[in-house]
């Protein structure tokens, strides 16, 4: 059931739970995905990045997208994860995206607000929800501790002005996450989410959840976060996946990274909490 991200993610905010947004990147990650929600009968959001692009087209993505998306009963929100440029944004709104990210999170805070608002008012009257961020998610890559981040941590004025400012549906923020492979586990700042939670009455949104250990990411899931991206870590699991299937044979290798990629979707489904009935 194809639907925008609003009602699931004020639906997790409410009940202490985070809907997993996992970035497809080919046909078998995506029914990967999809597949796994609707085994558990929870709501997913599937996510086409812009680094995607020249490898897999937003028409084709789109199309992917929303075919299974209506294939199942669950709720399944088709996403743009870091778009930058807002023609791309457009674009993929156009194209049928049900939710997208914009992310003027390295402008300047007046920058971001202009131009996160450009692109609310261009997809609010097609019924898209939008999310964007504030502060900055940094990249994971050497990371041993919490000092060496270049992660900037969302300040909770610059939030509250901005959720106001740009009528945005979700607002991603930095609490010490870093996108990619960690070499360590990262220390999150629990009270600074604590503050935006209590003054922010929007989604929440977690960039960077791979690796950064299930305690932390459960814990984020109580404390308000709604919604927590995964990649890496289901990509690493269907690689591992394929390396235990000791075949060449490339039907069944594409089977082990599908098998390997819905195991950890399912134990992250675990971790953050689930919609009851």
């Amino acid at each position: 059931m194809l639907v925008n991200s609003r009602v699931m993610l004020q639906e997790a905010r409410r009940n202490g739970y985070a809907v997993p947004s996992l970035d497809f990147f080919n046909q078998t990650s995506l029914r990967a995905y999809i597949e796994t929600a609707e085994a558990l009968d929870q709501p997913i959001i599937v996510a086409y990045s812009e680094a995607f692009r020249n490898t897999l087209s937003i028409e084709e993505a789109a199309w992917m997208g929303k075919y299974y998306a209506e294939k199942v009963q669950v709720p399944v929100a088709l996403h743009v994860d870091h778009g930058f440029s807002t023609d791309f944004v457009k674009a993929c709104i156009d194209a049928g995206f049900t939710s997208v990210m914009i992310d003027a999170s390295n402008q300047s805070l007046k920058e971001n607000i202009r131009i996160t608002k450009e692109i609310v008012q261009y997809a609010h009257p097609h019924n898209v929800t939008v999310e964007a961020e504030i502060g900055h998610v940094g990249s994971g890559e050497n990371y041993e501790s919490h000092e060496q981040t270049d992660s900037i941590y969302t300040e909770v004025e610059d939030a509250v002005l901005f959720a106001e400012q740009t009528s945005v549906d979700s607002l991603a923020v930095s609490i010490g996450t870093a996108h990619g492979n960690y070499r360590g586990t990262p220390i999150l700042n629990f009270d600074r989410l604590r503050e935006l939670r209590s003054a922010i009455p929007i989604p929440l949104v977690l960039h960077g959840g791979s690796g950064t250990g299930d305690a932390n990411l459960k814990y984020c899931s109580e404390l308000g976060i709604a919604k927590i991206n995964l990649f890496t870590d289901l990509v690493n699991s269907g690689v591992e996946s394929m390396k235990l299937a000791h075949t060449d044979d490339l039907i069944e290798l594409t089977k082990a990274s599908a098998d390997g990629m819905k195991k950890m979707l399912q134990h992250y489904y675990n971790v953050f909490g689930r919609k009851e009935d």
